[in-house]
């Protein structure tokens, strides 16, 4: 099994954008769902993305007309993020746990979204970067993120294999393995090379992480909270500060 970091710049990294399916598309939604919640540059101007990977949510932010910084330690999708971008998104390559040292002191919004939070290496991480991103956060700043909820349920048997993506020349299908309080989550990356077909696998462990203790964490902060649900089997945490 490897770390998150090392699964990311030499398995999945490269297949990220694939995996996504239609960049532009999602982009579009995004900005959309963004606008949606009422996302808009406030005192501040700046939003910030956590984990933005090839940059859906952050350009989505640009768009809105924020000030955007795009926080990821995947050098493969920074790159891609800031050939995307052109210049309308602020790329930093580090540690989304030191994004306060990245960026200004408070933001409009601070987005985490994806599976980032279930990323981190541990529960007190996580809290960590919870007490950051309320103390970074505007007078009327919203926190948004999302991420799977591994905690609530078990998946067994065949349920536990899931097919990501699939088209003629690649395959991309993960299986979980559920210990206490992590999901190892095994990719398993068929391509197609000429007539034959290659097999590359990774594993990377996944945090499972109660979604109730991340909204009680988050009030806890002084902040007001909403969770519902989002696509893809996601929770959603819509957290302002008044």
């Amino acid at each position: 099994m490897t770390s998150v970091r090392e699964h990311y710049e030499r398995h999945l990294g490269s297949v990220y954008t694939w995996m996504l399916g239609d960049v532009d598309a999602a982009i579009e939604r995004n900005r959309d769902a963004l606008a949606g919640l009422g996302l808009q540059p406030g005192a501040t101007g700046v939003a910030v993305d956590l984990g933005a990977g090839p940059g859906t949510h952050a350009i989505a932010l640009a768009r809105l007309g924020f000030r955007t910084i795009a926080v990821d330690n995947c050098a493969l999708l920074n790159a891609e993020l800031h050939e995307r971008a052109a210049g309308a998104v602020e790329v930093v390559e580090g540690d989304l746990l030191r994004f306060r040292a990245y960026c200004p002191p408070a933001a409009d919004a601070i987005l985490c979204m994806g599976d980032t939070l279930t990323h981190l290496p541990s529960s007190a991480e996580v809290g960590r970067l919870l007490d950051d991103v309320a103390a970074a956060l505007a007078p009327g700043g919203v926190f948004l993120t999302t991420f799977r909820d591994y905690a609530s349920r078990r998946l067994a048997g065949d349920d536990r294999f899931i097919l990501v993506r699939a088209d003629a020349d690649r395959v991309l299908t993960c299986f979980l393995e559920y210990g206490n309080d992590t999901v190892t989550v095994h990719d398993l990356l068929h391509e197609r090379d000429g007539a034959t077909w290659k097999l590359r696998v990774s594993s990377y462990p996944k945090l499972r992480l109660d979604p109730a203790r991340v909204v009680a964490h988050l009030e806890d902060s002084g902040l007001s909270v909403e969770r519902d649900a989002a696509s893809g089997g996601m929770v959603r945490i819509v957290a302002r500060r008044a």
